[in-house]
């Protein structure tokens, strides 16, 4: 099984709303699995590791090609593991959830989302997990600017605290599947909307 955490590499979008994929994956592989940041290689054009859930193995990976690029790294891993799109999971940011909410889906469209959008391209399919993390909405300026700089303090340490409960859901799905992590999940997610579009950085 894959789990797929979006972001941008480099220092300067690490805190940045567009980045919590990565933050979730890095938090599952640190937290919950005992993973150390060593354990982190470089390949497929992205940093991955190996943790299990329960009886399943689980390749945790985070594209290291800029965000409109990331299905290009998402292809080479699932050609390499032999995963089918219906074992992988991408965890992403979410302009129309609430900061912290989270909700799990499958398939559907992208929304929008540039990372979404590149691995739809390059697995020629739309039927794979996406587990929604909110990053809100900025009250002013560009959508564009907000993705890619630093949340403010409240807003962070209301993100963070959503970890334990994105590490758990990305569990419950590797060990019963999506229908009963959906579920679960779901209940507690904000309403939503449709997602605009929002710019990456080439």
């Amino acid at each position: 099984m894959l789990v797929v955490g979006l972001g941008n590499p480099g220092p300067r979008y690490a805190d940045t709303p567009h980045n919590v994929g990565f933050r979730v994956v890095e938090d599952l592989a640190e937290h919950q699995l005992g993973v150390g940041r060593a354990a982190w290689t470089d390949r497929f054009d992205a940093h991955v590791t190996m943790a299990g859930v329960a009886t399943e193995q689980l390749v945790l990976l985070k594209p290291q090609t800029y965000m409109n690029r990331s299905g290009e790294s998402v292809r080479k891993a699932m050609s390499f593991f032999k995963i089918p799109a219906e074992n992988a999971l991408v965890v992403h940011d979410e302009l129309d959830l609430p900061v912290a909410a989270l909700k799990l889906k499958l398939g559907g469209g992208e929304a929008g989302h540039n990372g979404l959008k590149s691995i739809s391209a390059e697995l020629g399919t739309r039927d794979y997990a996406r587990l929604r993390v909110g990053v809100g909405r900025p009250a002013t300026g560009d959508v564009k600017d907000y993705l890619l700089s630093p949340l403010d303090a409240e807003r962070a340490s209301q993100l963070r605290a959503c970890f334990d409960d994105a590490r758990s859901a990305i569990e419950l799905w590797a060990r019963e599947g999506i229908e009963p992590a959906m579920n679960q999940v779901n209940r507690k997610a904000a309403g939503t909307s449709s997602r605009s579009e929002a710019g990456q950085p080439d």
